[in-house]
Order: C-alpha cells, then structure tokens, then sequence
C-alpha cells in the first residue's frame, strides 16, 4: 500500500482501524446466528420485542411519576459558551405517560461545528430517560417509544445539511443532557464538555477526550475526574503515551476545588499538561469555558475550565475554549476541565 497516499498522514493506522471494526461486526454477525441457531429465530425475535416493551413501560412509569409528583409540565434552558440557548418544555399525559419534548426556542444554526443534527438529540434524550429510570434495564429503543419530539428547523439542533456538526456530537450532545435533567430536577451539571484534544503534524494525528467533575445529586456527591453522561472513552495510558508519541505528559491529576459547593459537593476536573518533543500542531475543542456547570437546589455551579499555552519563559496564555494552532519545543499545553456542579445549601 502507498503510505504516501493523499487525504490520510497515516495509511496504515486507517486500515487496521477499518479492519478491526469489520472483524467487530462479523464477531456479532456470529454471535446472533449462534443465538438464533440455540433459541430460534421466532423466540428471539419475541424476546427483541419484550425488551423493548419493557423499556417503554419503564419510561412511561417515570413519566407518569414525576407529573404525579412535580406536574405534567417542565422546563429548562441552559446555554453553549457563545450564548446560544438550549431550551425544553416538556408535557407529559399523566395518564398514559406519553410526553411531547419540545424544544421551541433553541437558537439558530451557528457559524461554527456546533451544530447537532436531530438523531443527536434522540441519542442524548434517550440516555436521560434511561438514567431516570429507577430501573435495571437495557438501553433500547423502547425508551423512546412514548416520546414526541419537537425539534425547530434550522436551529442549531436541527440544522442544515451545510453547516458543521463535528462538535454537535461530542459537545452539544451534553448539553442536551443537562438541560434534560435540568427539566427533570434530577441532579446537577456534570463538567459539559469532552475536552476534545488532538495534536499531531505531517506524519501522525493523536486525539483524546478529557475527564471532569460529575454533578451532585440529592443523595451523593459528583465523582472527581470521570467521563460523564454520553462518553466512555478511555484514555490513554502515560507510558504508553508517551513512548509511541513525541510528547512528555508533565501532569496529569485532580483540579481540586473545582466540583461546586453544596451539601453534596459536585467533582473534581483534572488538569492535564502535555509537552512537545517536536514542534507540532495541537487543537482543542472545548466548552464550559464560560458559562459554569449549573448548581441545584442552592448548590454552587461547578468552575469553568481553561486552556493555556505555557509559553518559553513561563508566560501562560489563555487561548480560548477552540483553537488550532503550532506549539513549539519548550512549551506546553495545559487543560483544566470543569468541576461538577453541587446540590443542595451547604450545611
């Protein structure tokens, strides 16, 4: 193969990743014919439409409890770093448990990636209904079933097929969620934000998602420097990191006092700064730069994250919450994720 060929700094990474997720779906591609093979396929197939049965029933149980409990309808609004609103209304049948989540007022399709196309929506509104749920049931499509949604055309959760959207997924998509649990009462906000890093130059591409501080809630403290909400991601190991990179990782730890105040105190964000051995290209995309992850009922809000290029001499500067840019030998990159927000007065 031509490792020089245009479009890709890294042939070979591209393929092995190609190859692993054919060889993912012929794993599962085995698994089902194995299980329809054991069981039948009429048995399966009944089994698919149980599951999701049950989540459905779960959900529309939920609903129908907290209208019982708070009333049929609820609200919320939160907003991305440039001031663009999020906002949901949500009406609930307190007698069926269906429920309509419009979100009429949400602003307009932006001049940036942070555009989110609908199924994003969709993604973040059924992790929520799941996390409300009280509960133990797989995460299906069921949980969708009693939902209406209402989603304006050309605001900035359902745009345009010309504008961007990479940040809709990894960054809007959170936001969704809080406001979604915002409306609900349910805790409050998590760090936001993926703190999307990537660095690389001509020969390699390296990206990762940093961690944070998760939200308080009416029983438990935020848990310091996790990945929240619609994110799993692992990251990578320091060793490893830094013997296939040509990077030094100089710190790595808790942002301690950053999780808000409040009877339950929201977590921590880390700081994580990385050094170059070469000069290379470094960008983030990142939010909760401005605006702080929302406290509930009296708790504070979680502290806003920040990015700094360590210049020679150890001048820092501020470069914003999404910037592209080189950094030189004898710099460096540093992230303070967000804090968690808190719950509760403090005591």
């Amino acid at each position: 193969v031509n490792q020089k060929h245009g479009g890709t700094r890294n042939l070979k990474d591209n393929l092995s990743d190609l190859r692993a997720q054919v060889a993912a779906n012929n794993s599962g591609i085995r698994l089902l014919h194995s299980l329809v093979n054991e069981n039948g396929l009429e048995n399966v197939e009944a089994y698919m439409h149980f599951i999701q049965h049950n989540a459905e029933m779960a959900v529309r149980n939920m609903l129908k409890s907290f209208a019982s409990t708070h009333g049929a309808r609820a609200s919320a609004i939160d907003y991305l770093d440039d001031g663009s609103p999020i906002q949901l209304t949500i009406d609930i049948d307190p007698e069926t448990g269906n429920a309509c989540f419009d979100f009429e007022g949400t602003g307009p399709q932006i001049l940036g990636n942070l555009n989110a196309p609908p199924a994003v929506t969709y993604s973040a509104v059924i992790y929520s209904l799941r996390s409300l749920v009280g509960q133990d049931i797989p995460l299906n499509q069921g949980c969708l079933a009693p939902i209406e949604f209402k989603i304006p055309p050309f605001s900035l959760l359902n745009p345009s097929d010309d504008v961007g959207v990479v940040g809709g997924n990894v960054l809007t998509s959170q936001r969704v969620v809080d406001v979604v649990l915002k409306a609900f009462k349910a805790c409050a906000a998590s760090q936001g934000c993926m703190n999307n890093l990537t660095f690389g130059d001509d020969r390699f591409g390296y990206y990762e998602t940093i961690a944070g501080g998760a939200g308080a809630g009416p029983t438990w403290d935020g848990r310091s420097g996790v990945h929240t909400h619609c994110t799993n991601t692992r990251i990578t190991d320091p060793e490893i990191l830094e013997r296939r990179y040509p990077v030094l990782l100089r710190r790595f730890g808790l942002r301690t006092g950053s999780g808000g105040a409040g009877m339950h105190k929201g977590g921590d964000g880390v700081i994580r700064e990385i050094e170059p051995l070469r000069p290379l290209t470094m960008s983030i995309l990142s939010e909760r730069r401005c605006l702080r992850p929302y406290g509930m009922a009296g708790g504070e809000g979680g502290k806003t994250g920040r990015n700094l290029l360590i210049k020679k001499g150890g001048i820092a500067l501020n470069i914003g919450a999404k910037r592209s840019g080189p950094i030189d030998v004898g710099e460096s990159l540093v992230i303070e994720s967000p804090g968690g927000g808190g719950y509760g007065n403090v005591m």
